[in-house]
Protein backbone atom coordinates (compact mmCIF):
# COMPACT_ATOMS: atom_id res chain seq x y z
CA UNK A 1 0.00 0.00 0.00
CA UNK A 2 1.44 3.37 -1.05
CA UNK A 3 1.46 5.94 1.74
CA UNK A 4 2.00 8.94 -0.56
CA UNK A 5 -0.62 9.91 -3.14
CA UNK A 6 0.27 9.63 -6.82
CA UNK A 7 0.96 13.36 -7.13
CA UNK A 8 3.39 13.32 -4.21
CA UNK A 9 5.17 10.27 -5.60
CA UNK A 10 5.50 12.02 -8.96
CA UNK A 11 6.95 15.16 -7.36
CA UNK A 12 9.27 13.00 -5.25
CA UNK A 13 10.72 11.41 -8.41
CA UNK A 14 11.11 14.80 -10.03
CA UNK A 15 13.02 16.15 -7.03
CA UNK A 16 15.18 13.18 -6.05
CA UNK A 17 16.93 12.57 -9.38
CA UNK A 18 18.31 16.09 -9.98
CA UNK A 19 18.95 16.58 -6.27
CA UNK A 20 21.18 13.51 -6.04
CA UNK A 21 22.85 14.38 -9.35
CA UNK A 22 23.68 17.92 -8.23
CA UNK A 23 24.91 16.70 -4.85
CA UNK A 24 27.23 14.12 -6.43
CA UNK A 25 28.47 16.62 -9.01
CA UNK A 26 29.14 19.40 -6.49
CA UNK A 27 30.84 17.08 -3.99
CA UNK A 28 32.92 15.46 -6.75
CA UNK A 29 34.12 18.82 -8.07
CA UNK A 30 35.14 19.93 -4.58
CA UNK A 31 36.93 16.66 -3.91
CA UNK A 32 38.70 16.62 -7.28
CA UNK A 33 39.99 20.13 -6.78
CA UNK A 34 41.29 19.19 -3.33
CA UNK A 35 42.68 15.89 -4.63
CA UNK A 36 45.02 17.62 -7.07
CA UNK A 37 46.43 19.81 -4.33
CA UNK A 38 46.78 16.87 -1.95
CA UNK A 39 48.67 14.84 -4.54
CA UNK A 40 51.14 17.71 -4.93
CA UNK A 41 51.44 18.08 -1.15
CA UNK A 42 51.98 14.36 -0.53
CA UNK A 43 54.50 14.15 -3.38
CA UNK A 44 56.51 17.04 -1.93
CA UNK A 45 56.45 15.52 1.56
CA UNK A 46 57.36 12.10 0.16
CA UNK A 47 54.47 10.27 1.80
CA UNK A 48 52.49 7.25 0.60
CA UNK A 49 49.82 7.85 -2.02
CA UNK A 50 47.21 6.01 0.06
CA UNK A 51 47.21 8.90 2.54
CA UNK A 52 45.60 11.13 -0.11
CA UNK A 53 42.41 9.09 -0.07
CA UNK A 54 42.34 9.03 3.74
CA UNK A 55 42.59 12.82 3.80
CA UNK A 56 39.88 13.13 1.15
CA UNK A 57 37.65 10.84 3.19
CA UNK A 58 38.12 13.11 6.19
CA UNK A 59 36.97 16.09 4.10
CA UNK A 60 33.77 14.42 2.81
CA UNK A 61 31.60 15.62 5.76
CA UNK A 62 32.76 19.21 5.25
CA UNK A 63 32.05 19.18 1.53
CA UNK A 64 28.78 17.28 2.04
CA UNK A 65 27.50 20.03 4.32
CA UNK A 66 28.05 22.48 1.44
CA UNK A 67 26.70 20.25 -1.32
CA UNK A 68 23.51 19.16 0.48
CA UNK A 69 21.83 22.62 0.50
CA UNK A 70 22.85 23.25 -3.10
CA UNK A 71 21.54 19.85 -4.23
CA UNK A 72 18.29 20.35 -2.32
CA UNK A 73 17.60 23.75 -3.85
CA UNK A 74 18.47 22.80 -7.42
CA UNK A 75 16.59 19.51 -7.15
CA UNK A 76 13.36 21.33 -6.20
CA UNK A 77 14.05 24.07 -8.74
CA UNK A 78 14.49 21.65 -11.64
CA UNK A 79 11.39 19.69 -10.58
CA UNK A 80 9.12 22.76 -10.56
CA UNK A 81 10.77 24.11 -13.69
CA UNK A 82 9.84 20.90 -15.50
CA UNK A 83 6.27 21.17 -14.21
CA UNK A 84 6.09 24.79 -15.40
CA UNK A 85 7.61 24.33 -18.87
CA UNK A 86 5.43 21.27 -19.58
CA UNK A 87 2.25 23.15 -18.49
CA UNK A 88 1.60 20.54 -15.80
CA UNK A 89 1.87 23.24 -13.17
CA UNK A 90 -0.93 25.23 -14.82
CA UNK A 91 -3.18 22.15 -14.73
CA UNK A 92 -2.43 21.51 -11.06
CA UNK A 93 -3.12 25.14 -10.22
CA UNK A 94 -6.36 25.05 -12.22
CA UNK A 95 -7.70 22.13 -10.17
CA UNK A 96 -7.01 23.97 -6.93
CA UNK A 97 -3.53 22.82 -5.95
CA UNK A 98 -1.68 25.57 -4.10
CA UNK A 99 2.07 25.97 -4.07
CA UNK A 100 2.16 25.11 -0.39
CA UNK A 101 0.38 21.83 -1.14
CA UNK A 102 2.86 21.08 -3.93
CA UNK A 103 5.72 21.79 -1.53
CA UNK A 104 4.65 19.12 0.93
CA UNK A 105 7.01 16.45 -0.40
CA UNK A 106 9.94 18.88 -0.91
CA UNK A 107 9.60 19.94 2.73
CA UNK A 108 9.59 16.29 3.82
CA UNK A 109 12.90 15.87 2.01
CA UNK A 110 14.14 19.14 3.51
CA UNK A 111 13.35 17.96 7.04
CA UNK A 112 15.41 14.80 6.51
CA UNK A 113 18.34 16.70 5.02
CA UNK A 114 18.23 19.30 7.80
CA UNK A 115 18.62 16.49 10.34
CA UNK A 116 21.51 15.05 8.33
CA UNK A 117 23.19 18.45 8.08
CA UNK A 118 22.80 19.07 11.82
CA UNK A 119 24.62 15.80 12.50
CA UNK A 120 27.31 16.77 9.99
CA UNK A 121 28.08 20.34 11.07
CA UNK A 122 27.71 19.87 14.83
CA UNK A 123 29.22 16.42 15.37
CA UNK A 124 30.77 14.60 12.39
CA UNK A 125 32.49 17.49 10.64
CA UNK A 126 34.47 18.77 13.69
CA UNK A 127 35.85 15.30 14.42
CA UNK A 128 36.67 14.56 10.78
CA UNK A 129 38.38 17.95 10.44
CA UNK A 130 40.57 17.14 13.45
CA UNK A 131 41.41 13.77 11.88
CA UNK A 132 42.41 15.57 8.66
CA UNK A 133 44.71 17.92 10.59
CA UNK A 134 46.23 14.92 12.37
CA UNK A 135 46.95 13.16 9.08
CA UNK A 136 48.56 16.30 7.71
CA UNK A 137 50.72 16.64 10.82
CA UNK A 138 51.78 12.99 10.67
CA UNK A 139 52.69 13.42 7.02
CA UNK A 140 54.83 16.47 7.70
CA UNK A 141 56.53 14.86 10.69
CA UNK A 142 57.29 11.59 8.88
CA UNK A 143 55.12 9.40 11.09
CA UNK A 144 53.42 7.99 8.01
CA UNK A 145 56.61 6.68 6.46
CA UNK A 146 57.75 9.67 4.46
CA UNK A 147 60.36 8.56 1.93
CA UNK A 148 63.79 9.95 1.18
CA UNK A 149 63.70 11.90 -2.06
CA UNK A 150 65.98 10.65 -4.82
CA UNK A 151 68.61 13.11 -5.97
CA UNK A 152 68.15 15.45 -2.99
CA UNK A 153 69.88 15.83 0.37
CA UNK A 154 67.70 14.72 3.28
CA UNK A 155 68.52 15.70 6.86
CA UNK A 156 68.03 12.99 9.52
CA UNK A 157 68.37 13.52 13.28
CA UNK A 158 69.84 17.01 12.65
CA UNK A 159 73.42 15.68 12.30
CA UNK A 160 73.14 13.45 9.26
CA UNK A 161 72.66 14.37 5.60
CA UNK A 162 71.81 11.57 3.15
CA UNK A 163 71.63 11.56 -0.63
CA UNK A 164 70.59 8.70 -2.93
CA UNK A 165 71.12 8.69 -6.69
CA UNK A 166 68.71 5.88 -7.64
CA UNK A 167 65.96 3.85 -6.02
CA UNK A 168 64.75 0.50 -7.35
CA UNK A 169 62.35 -2.24 -6.29
CA UNK A 170 60.04 0.26 -4.50
CA UNK A 171 62.85 1.63 -2.37
CA UNK A 172 64.27 -1.73 -1.29
CA UNK A 173 67.42 -1.30 -3.37
CA UNK A 174 69.30 2.00 -3.26
CA UNK A 175 72.21 3.03 -5.47
CA UNK A 176 74.74 5.82 -5.37
CA UNK A 177 74.59 6.55 -1.65
CA UNK A 178 76.37 9.42 0.06
CA UNK A 179 76.06 10.26 3.76
CA UNK A 180 77.69 12.93 5.92
CA UNK A 181 77.55 12.48 9.69
CA UNK A 182 78.83 14.85 12.36
CA UNK A 183 78.94 14.56 16.15
CA UNK A 184 79.21 16.97 19.05
CA UNK A 185 83.01 16.69 19.15
CA UNK A 186 83.34 18.00 15.59
CA UNK A 187 84.16 14.64 14.02
CA UNK A 188 82.77 14.24 10.50
CA UNK A 189 82.25 10.97 8.64
CA UNK A 190 81.76 11.07 4.88
CA UNK A 191 80.39 7.74 3.62
CA UNK A 192 79.86 6.74 -0.01
CA UNK A 193 78.64 3.37 -1.24
CA UNK A 194 77.57 1.71 -4.46
CA UNK A 195 74.41 0.13 -3.02
CA UNK A 196 72.47 0.02 0.22
CA UNK A 197 69.35 -1.28 1.93
CA UNK A 198 67.33 -0.06 4.92
CA UNK A 199 66.79 -2.66 7.65
CA UNK A 200 64.56 -2.38 10.70
CA UNK A 201 65.72 -3.29 14.21
CA UNK A 202 63.57 -5.17 16.70
CA UNK A 203 65.37 -4.06 19.87
CA UNK A 204 65.31 -0.32 19.06
CA UNK A 205 62.36 0.87 16.92
CA UNK A 206 63.78 4.42 16.90
CA UNK A 207 66.89 3.24 15.03
CA UNK A 208 67.19 1.74 11.56
CA UNK A 209 70.19 0.18 9.88
CA UNK A 210 71.44 1.30 6.47
CA UNK A 211 73.36 -1.71 5.15
CA UNK A 212 75.97 -0.44 2.66
CA UNK A 213 77.87 -2.42 0.01
CA UNK A 214 81.19 -1.54 -1.68
CA UNK A 215 82.04 1.89 -0.38
CA UNK A 216 84.45 4.22 1.35
CA UNK A 217 84.44 6.03 4.71
CA UNK A 218 86.43 9.23 5.23
CA UNK A 219 86.91 10.16 8.91
CA UNK A 220 87.81 13.78 9.54
CA UNK A 221 88.68 14.88 13.08
CA UNK A 222 89.69 18.42 14.12
CA UNK A 223 93.48 18.73 14.23
CA UNK A 224 94.11 15.25 12.77
CA UNK A 225 94.84 13.81 9.36
CA UNK A 226 91.74 12.39 7.66
CA UNK A 227 91.58 8.60 7.54
CA UNK A 228 90.14 6.60 4.68
CA UNK A 229 88.55 3.16 5.02
CA UNK A 230 87.25 0.97 2.21
CA UNK A 231 84.65 -1.69 2.94
CA UNK A 232 82.72 -4.46 1.23
CA UNK A 233 79.79 -4.32 3.66
CA UNK A 234 79.10 -1.85 6.44
CA UNK A 235 76.09 -1.32 8.70
CA UNK A 236 75.36 2.34 9.37
CA UNK A 237 72.91 2.98 12.27
CA UNK A 238 70.57 5.92 11.78
CA UNK A 239 68.61 7.45 14.66
CA UNK A 240 65.14 8.47 13.53
CA UNK A 241 63.96 11.93 14.59
CA UNK A 242 61.57 11.93 17.53
CA UNK A 243 57.96 12.55 16.55
CA UNK A 244 55.98 14.76 18.87
CA UNK A 245 52.46 13.75 19.77
CA UNK A 246 49.76 15.63 17.90
CA UNK A 247 47.79 18.25 19.81
CA UNK A 248 44.44 17.62 21.41
CA UNK A 249 41.24 18.39 19.51
CA UNK A 250 39.94 21.91 19.99
CA UNK A 251 42.68 24.27 18.81
CA UNK A 252 40.15 25.93 16.49
CA UNK A 253 36.43 26.50 17.08
CA UNK A 254 35.52 24.45 14.03
CA UNK A 255 36.81 21.35 15.84
CA UNK A 256 34.30 21.69 18.68
CA UNK A 257 31.13 19.63 18.70
CA UNK A 258 27.81 21.14 19.82
CA UNK A 259 28.08 20.53 23.62
CA UNK A 260 31.60 21.98 23.63
CA UNK A 261 30.51 25.08 21.72
CA UNK A 262 27.69 25.71 24.18
CA UNK A 263 29.92 25.13 27.20
CA UNK A 264 32.74 27.39 26.04
CA UNK A 265 30.62 30.07 24.38
CA UNK A 266 28.54 30.83 27.47
CA UNK A 267 31.02 30.05 30.23
CA UNK A 268 32.08 33.20 32.07
CA UNK A 269 35.23 31.41 33.19
CA UNK A 270 36.56 31.32 29.62
CA UNK A 271 38.48 34.13 28.00
CA UNK A 272 36.56 36.66 25.96
CA UNK A 273 38.37 35.55 22.81
CA UNK A 274 37.34 31.92 23.34
CA UNK A 275 33.71 32.89 24.04
CA UNK A 276 33.51 35.11 20.95
CA UNK A 277 34.97 32.39 18.73
CA UNK A 278 32.66 29.67 20.05
CA UNK A 279 29.54 31.84 19.82
CA UNK A 280 30.43 32.88 16.26
CA UNK A 281 31.01 29.26 15.20
CA UNK A 282 27.78 28.07 16.85
CA UNK A 283 25.65 30.79 15.23
CA UNK A 284 27.31 30.27 11.85
CA UNK A 285 26.55 26.56 11.82
CA UNK A 286 23.01 27.09 13.11
CA UNK A 287 22.12 29.81 10.61
CA UNK A 288 23.44 27.70 7.73
CA UNK A 289 21.17 24.83 8.79
CA UNK A 290 18.09 27.02 9.37
CA UNK A 291 18.48 28.64 5.96
CA UNK A 292 17.80 25.23 4.40
CA UNK A 293 14.15 25.67 5.42
CA UNK A 294 13.96 28.69 3.10
CA UNK A 295 15.48 26.98 0.08
CA UNK A 296 12.27 25.26 -1.18
CA UNK A 297 10.51 28.65 -1.30
CA UNK A 298 13.48 30.19 -3.13
CA UNK A 299 13.61 27.29 -5.58
CA UNK A 300 9.91 27.64 -6.48
CA UNK A 301 10.20 31.42 -6.84
CA UNK A 302 13.06 31.08 -9.33
CA UNK A 303 11.92 27.92 -11.10
CA UNK A 304 8.92 29.32 -12.98
CA UNK A 305 9.90 31.26 -16.12
CA UNK A 306 7.60 33.78 -17.85
CA UNK A 307 4.87 32.41 -20.07
CA UNK A 308 6.02 31.11 -23.46
CA UNK A 309 9.60 31.27 -22.23
CA UNK A 310 12.18 28.61 -21.46
CA UNK A 311 14.67 30.95 -19.82
CA UNK A 312 17.02 29.30 -17.32
CA UNK A 313 18.02 32.59 -15.69
CA UNK A 314 16.50 31.49 -12.39
CA UNK A 315 18.96 28.60 -12.13
CA UNK A 316 21.97 30.91 -12.31
CA UNK A 317 20.38 33.48 -10.00
CA UNK A 318 19.67 30.80 -7.38
CA UNK A 319 23.27 29.55 -7.40
CA UNK A 320 24.62 33.11 -7.14
CA UNK A 321 22.27 33.93 -4.26
CA UNK A 322 23.10 30.81 -2.23
CA UNK A 323 26.86 31.06 -2.75
CA UNK A 324 26.86 34.80 -1.98
CA UNK A 325 24.85 34.24 1.19
CA UNK A 326 27.31 31.54 2.30
CA UNK A 327 30.26 33.89 1.75
CA UNK A 328 28.49 36.66 3.69
CA UNK A 329 28.01 34.25 6.58
CA UNK A 330 31.69 33.30 6.51
CA UNK A 331 32.65 36.97 6.69
CA UNK A 332 30.16 37.52 9.51
CA UNK A 333 31.64 34.59 11.44
CA UNK A 334 35.16 35.99 11.04
CA UNK A 335 34.34 39.48 12.31
CA UNK A 336 32.18 38.06 15.11
CA UNK A 337 35.01 35.76 16.21
CA UNK A 338 37.25 38.83 16.50
CA UNK A 339 34.72 40.44 18.83
CA UNK A 340 34.05 43.40 16.55
CA UNK A 341 30.32 42.74 16.29
CA UNK A 342 27.76 40.61 18.06
CA UNK A 343 27.17 37.21 16.35
CA UNK A 344 23.41 37.80 16.41
CA UNK A 345 23.82 40.90 14.25
CA UNK A 346 26.62 39.56 12.05
CA UNK A 347 24.89 36.26 11.20
CA UNK A 348 21.19 36.52 11.93
CA UNK A 349 20.91 40.01 10.42
CA UNK A 350 21.74 38.78 6.88
CA UNK A 351 19.48 35.76 7.51
CA UNK A 352 16.48 37.97 8.28
CA UNK A 353 17.09 40.10 5.18
CA UNK A 354 17.61 37.07 2.94
CA UNK A 355 14.55 35.30 4.36
CA UNK A 356 12.42 38.43 3.82
CA UNK A 357 13.58 38.59 0.20
CA UNK A 358 12.70 34.91 -0.30
CA UNK A 359 9.24 35.34 1.23
CA UNK A 360 8.58 38.32 -1.05
CA UNK A 361 9.72 36.42 -4.13
CA UNK A 362 7.57 33.40 -3.22
CA UNK A 363 4.58 35.64 -2.53
CA UNK A 364 4.92 37.23 -5.99
CA UNK A 365 4.85 33.83 -7.67
CA UNK A 366 2.21 32.15 -5.50
CA UNK A 367 -0.31 34.91 -4.80
CA UNK A 368 0.18 37.72 -7.34
CA UNK A 369 -1.42 36.98 -10.75
CA UNK A 370 1.33 36.97 -13.35
CA UNK A 371 3.90 37.73 -10.65
CA UNK A 372 7.51 37.32 -11.69
CA UNK A 373 10.02 38.25 -8.94
CA UNK A 374 12.93 38.45 -11.37
CA UNK A 375 10.89 39.82 -14.25
CA UNK A 376 13.20 42.81 -14.64
CA UNK A 377 16.21 40.49 -14.89
CA UNK A 378 14.34 38.30 -17.38
CA UNK A 379 13.56 41.32 -19.57
CA UNK A 380 17.11 42.61 -19.32
CA UNK A 381 18.50 39.19 -20.25
CA UNK A 382 16.06 38.89 -23.17
CA UNK A 383 16.96 42.36 -24.49
CA UNK A 384 20.66 41.63 -24.12
CA UNK A 385 20.20 38.37 -26.01
CA UNK A 386 18.39 40.17 -28.87
CA UNK A 387 21.13 42.81 -29.13
CA UNK A 388 23.83 40.15 -29.17
CA UNK A 389 22.05 38.19 -31.91
CA UNK A 390 21.64 41.36 -33.99
CA UNK A 391 25.31 42.18 -33.50
CA UNK A 392 26.43 38.71 -34.60
CA UNK A 393 24.09 38.78 -37.62
CA UNK A 394 25.46 42.18 -38.65
CA UNK A 395 29.04 40.96 -38.36
CA UNK A 396 28.21 37.80 -40.26
CA UNK A 397 26.57 39.86 -43.04
CA UNK A 398 29.64 42.11 -43.33
CA UNK A 399 31.93 39.06 -43.40
CA UNK A 400 29.87 37.40 -46.14
CA UNK A 401 29.87 40.62 -48.20
CA UNK A 402 33.65 40.93 -47.85
CA UNK A 403 34.18 37.33 -48.96
CA UNK A 404 31.91 37.90 -52.00
CA UNK A 405 33.86 41.02 -53.05
CA UNK A 406 37.19 39.22 -52.80
CA UNK A 407 35.91 36.17 -54.68
CA UNK A 408 34.41 38.25 -57.57
CA UNK A 409 36.63 41.28 -58.34
CA UNK A 410 34.41 42.20 -61.35
CA UNK A 411 31.64 43.27 -59.01
CA UNK A 412 33.90 45.77 -57.25
CA UNK A 413 33.27 49.48 -58.17
CA UNK A 414 35.54 50.90 -60.86
CA UNK A 415 38.08 53.55 -59.90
Amino acid sequence: MNILPALDRYILRLVIVPMVSVFVLAASLLLLDKMLRLFDFVAVEGGPIAIVFKMLGALIPEYASLAIPLGLMLGILFAFRKLATSSELDILRAVGMSYLRLLRVPYMITAVLVAVNIALVFYIQPVSRYYYEQLEYDLRSGALGASIKVGEFTTLADRMALRIEESEDEGRRLKGIFARISDEDGQVLSVSAREGTFLATTDSPETIILQLTDGTIVQDEPGATPRVLSFTRHDLPIDLPAIEQFRQRGEAEREYILPELLRIGWDTGQTEEARDGSQASFNFRLVEVVMMLMLPLLAVALAIPPKRSTSALGVFVSIIMVVSYHKINQYGEDIAALGRIDPIIALWGPFVLFAALIFWMFYQVAYVPGGQPIGALENAAANLGKKMRKLFRRRKHRSDAFVTDVADPATAPAE
